[in-house]
């Protein structure tokens, strides 16, 4: 093999202006169109950002009227938001007096709910004229906060299902109700903890914007930097290093993060070039970055914003959803790093030796605390902290041990120096732009949840997760698997138009009890939609990971997406298992950190292992290739034997381990094959 030498982070030299522009189209196209503004406004908005980011952390430690907190919180959101977010592109960096006015009549509804007190939630049932005046308005401000931050297709969603509760009396059966005036549904969205201020926005102001927090602490004392150049370190040198690398760096990376399509940018602007140069096509390079950054969402210890969610549905702690999330994860890298073995024998990759700036255990030793901060939230829980307290405090350690080196610090140690005027130097810190950043981080989650908190409303109000249900449950017989494969198509399909977190509220609230009905455990059935409703960032229109990632490397977008589900094809086979037999519950760990000490781990350590191995079966299948090329009949057997192995019954995996077995064996005995 020949070899290439390179320099350690020069690779991103190579990539154009015009493809980092176009992957910030994409992150835009996810988070929104953002004003860039200077001056006395950008300072009022940066301070605002601050304030809010001040505000939710004394509500984490102190104690905050639930309603109250909620309220400020979609307050503080709209408020920022209509500042942030132009109303349309040509209006960007500049703020009009329409923003200032959708501003303060955002923070007007918090305001005029606070000053009711308890008259105000006594009344919902017959609400007065201006709680209705304030209710619609609320609600138009969240649809407007949603286009801004979203796109068009969210607040559509939002506004067909209202359209739902005004109109169901006028809709055929099974899908007809009496029908929903405004004053009630008034009522019961704004003036009650059941509609807008809801599970979702409890969720938000609670733990969201606090991990949002925790994650620009992170960035900005310089962690993620560490944990790629650490990767880059670690795994160069060989012919799979380059995808090792890209798979190491989005789990430390993204783990902190929770973003997909903002770990495939960071990483992609870095890695695409090497990527290149061991062979990858552009497609395949983008595929590959896409999947990593894809792991961001499912990795502790943060996971998307629909973890959190879990949670709160589930009513148990935040430790159990990481918990059940261990052993997917696990599984889901374990594909990528079978998907990057078999690459470098399909393809004939050669060696890439990095000019190291320095060497993995040297950047260890200068920087460990980075790897203390990633795990000290896990740390806190264990200890009997709640969620909010445990990364309260992650955040408190991320900006103590910042100051063990200076390069890292938090506040520069000539802050106090008189070198230039404090005030200036206080808002060039790193403390005052990660307060800044954690609250402008949340804010297109923060309005996703508030619209979903309507959508939610709708579904209670009316009882149309029953319905919906029912419906599923008639078209597949009672059949689990049917339901299972319908339950998976239904979340992939809203899965296609709204983001994640949109996805998963709403099907946890009208899918998921068909699979709860079905004998299915509550939590394996909510895990079930988590990860399909995941696929959305792989799935056109929003495949916004593989459309960032196609960006950078310069390869087609479509295609760049085929290659991402051919890297993540194999991990989202496993969902099947948590839902199709008792014993596949068995990879979440039994559900929660109570039923530990009872699980059978004989059961846990086979179904782990049927499943690795059916992974390992459909990687090769799927790539055509497993040590040697992989002739059509063995490719079906592989296929055939990862499609039994996800099915946890002992005939089936009896069967699969044995058609592995004989590719393996097939394998073995032929002759070397030349790459691809």
């Amino acid at each position: 093999m020949s070899e290439d030498v390179t320099l350690l982070h020069q690779p991103a030299a190579e990539i154009s202006a015009q493809a980092l522009q176009r992957a910030e189209e994409m992150i835009e196209r996810e988070e929104g169109v953002h004003n860039k503004l200077s001056g006395w406004l950008a300072a009022f908005v940066a301070a605002v950002a601050v304030g809010s980011s001040l505000f939710h952390l004394y509500a984490a430690y102190a104690i905050v009227r639930p309603e109250h907190l909620r309220a400020i919180h979609v307050a503080l959101v709209l408020f920022l938001t209509f500042l942030v977010f132009p109303v349309a592109r040509r209006y960007k960096n500049r703020v009009r007096w329409w923003d200032w006015l959708l501003a303060v009549a955002g923070v007007a509804s918090a305001v005029y709910l606070i000053a009711g007190g308890d008259d105000f939630f006594d009344r919902s049932i017959v609400p007065n004229t201006w709680d209705i005046v304030f209710g619609v308005g609320l609600a138009l401000l969240i649809l407007e906060a949603m286009r801004r931050t979203t796109g068009w297709i969210m607040p559509f969603v939002t506004i067909c299902f209202l359209l739902y509760a005004f109109f169901g009396e006028y809709l055929p059966a099974p899908w007809t109700h009496k029908g929903y005036e405004i004053p009630r549904l008034v009522g019961h969205m704004y003036m009650t903890l059941e509609g807008i201020y809801g599970t979702a926005v409890n969720v938000s102001s609670t733990l969201i914007i606090l991990f949002t927090i925790y994650g620009a602490f992170l960035q900005f004392s310089g962690a993620g930097k560490f944990f790629i150049d650490f990767s880059f370190s670690a795994m160069g040198g060989k012919p799979t290093g380059a995808g090792r690398t890209v798979t190491l760096a989005s789990f430390l990376l993204g783990g902190p993060s929770g973003s997909g399509v903002a770990t495939t940018v960071t990483l992609g602007a870095v890695a695409a070039p090497m990527l290149a140069k061991v062979g990858y096509g552009k497609n395949e390079a983008g595929g590959l970055l896409a999947a990593g950054g894809l792991g961001a969402i499912i990795s502790p210890p943060v996971l998307g914003a629909a973890a959190f969610l879990i949670a709160e549905f589930l009513k148990i702690s935040y430790l159990d959803v990481l918990l059940m999330a261990v052993i997917p994860t696990c599984l889901y890298y374990l594909t990528l790093f079978l998907m990057v073995e078999i690459d470098v024998r399909k393809f004939g990759m050669k060696d890439v030796v990095f000019e190291q700036v320095e060497s993995a255990w040297s950047l260890t030793t200068k920087y460990w605390f980075h790897f203390f901060s990633l795990v000290s939230i896990v740390a806190f829980m264990l200890m009997g902290f709640s969620p909010e307290l445990s990364v309260f405090w992650a955040t408190v350690v991320s900006f103590g041990t910042s100051f063990l080196r200076r390069d890292c610090a938090l506040i520069s140690y000539d802050l106090f120096s008189g070198r230039e005027p404090l005030v200036r130097a206080f808002f060039g810190c790193g403390l005052f732009k990660a307060l800044d950043g954690g609250s402008r981080a949340v804010l297109n989650v923060a309005a996703t949840c508030a619209g979903a908190g309507l959508i939610v409303g709708v579904v209670t109000l009316t009882g149309l997760g029953l319905k919906f249900s029912s419906i599923v449950l008639a078209y597949a017989g009672n059949s689990l698997l049917l339901t299972a494969i319908y339950t998976a198509l239904i979340v992939w399909i809203v899965g296609l138009a709204v983001p994640v977190t949109a996805s998963y509220i709403i099907c946890a609230v009208i899918a998921a009890p068909a699979l709860i009905a079905l004998k299915v455990p509550e939590y394996a059935a909510h895990m079930f939609i988590f990860y399909y409703a995941v696929l959305s960032e792989v799935s056109p229109p929003t495949a916004l990971s593989p459309f960032a990632a196609a960006a950078i490397t310069g390869g087609d977008p479509y295609k760049t997406t085929l290659q991402t589900w051919k890297y993540t094809t194999p991990a989202f086979l496993v969902p099947f298992m948590f839902v199709l037999d008792p014993s596949g519950t068995g990879l979440l760990l039994t559900g929660s950190f109570k039923t530990l000490e009872s699980a059978n781990w004989g059961s846990i350590a086979l179904v782990t292992f049927t499943a690795a191995v059916g992974i390992m079966a459909l990687a090769g299948g799927f790539q055509g290739w497993l040590f040697k090329r992989t002739p059509w009949h063995e490719r079906s057997m592989l296929i055939t034997a990862g499609v039994l192995l996800v099915y946890p019954k002992p005939l089936f995996d009896a069967i699969g381990l044995a058609l592995v077995a004989v590719v393996l064996a097939s394998q073995y005995l032929r002759k070397s094959d030349a790459p691809a």
